[in-house]
């Protein structure tokens, strides 16, 4: 099996994100991607604007009409997610041949060397860089990489969030975010203090 693994805060999840892990599949032959929001993010220091519980539902929903995209709480922990303790215990559930295919930004891949453990992490698993308008990155010893790139991904989650934060109508936000999505933020008033967040 090849496995993609999507993390992030998802904060919210939007249609750059799904066009995405639509690419890895079909550019890389994966058989399912693993969207997954950290509820701890190691690397961010400041809050994100929805309660994890409300991001996991938002990509339990954008998942819901592609069958190869799977939400997962695999990082529903009390403590920060660091990404080894992810990939070990995939590891343990798959317990078939199984190749791990890590999607991640380059601006986040920039930041890799100082990832907890991270040695480890790249004999474990192969990393899928999205490109990034900005931003560059060097590939440390002992990574694998390949580049997800083609994109032009001018989406960004904190856009989105002061957009709604500004009640921006919904025809414009329509644009980036999915349906269902959209309609789940709009029916618990998520992002309506949390433009900066």
């Amino acid at each position: 099996m090849r496995l993609g693994l999507y993390g992030g805060t998802f904060d919210p999840i939007h249609n750059a994100h799904l066009a995405v892990a639509q690419a890895a599949l079909a550019r890389f032959a994966l058989d399912r991607v693993l969207v997954i929001p950290n509820r701890l993010p190691p690397h961010k220091q400041s809050s994100t604007g929805a309660s994890y519980e409300h991001r996991l539902r938002m990509v339990q929903l954008a998942c819901a009409p592609y069958p190869a995209l799977l939400a997962s709480d695999i990082e529903n922990r009390e403590t920060k997610s660091y990404t080894i303790q992810t990939l070990r215990q995939l590891r343990t559930q798959y317990r078939e041949p199984c190749e791990f295919f890590f999607i991640i930004g380059a601006d986040a891949f920039a930041e890799v060397a100082s990832w907890y453990q991270v040695e480890e992490v790249f004999r474990m698993t192969r990393f899928l860089v999205v490109s990034r308008p900005g931003f560059s990155y060097t590939i440390p010893p002992g990574a694998q990489v390949d580049a997800l790139d083609g994109f032009s991904l001018s989406t960004s989650a904190t856009a989105l969030r002061q957009a709604l934060a500004a009640g921006e109508d919904n025809t414009s936000l329509a644009a980036h975010l999915p349906a269902l999505v959209l309609a789940y933020i709009q029916q618990h008033q998520l992002y309506r203090r949390a433009a900066t967040a």
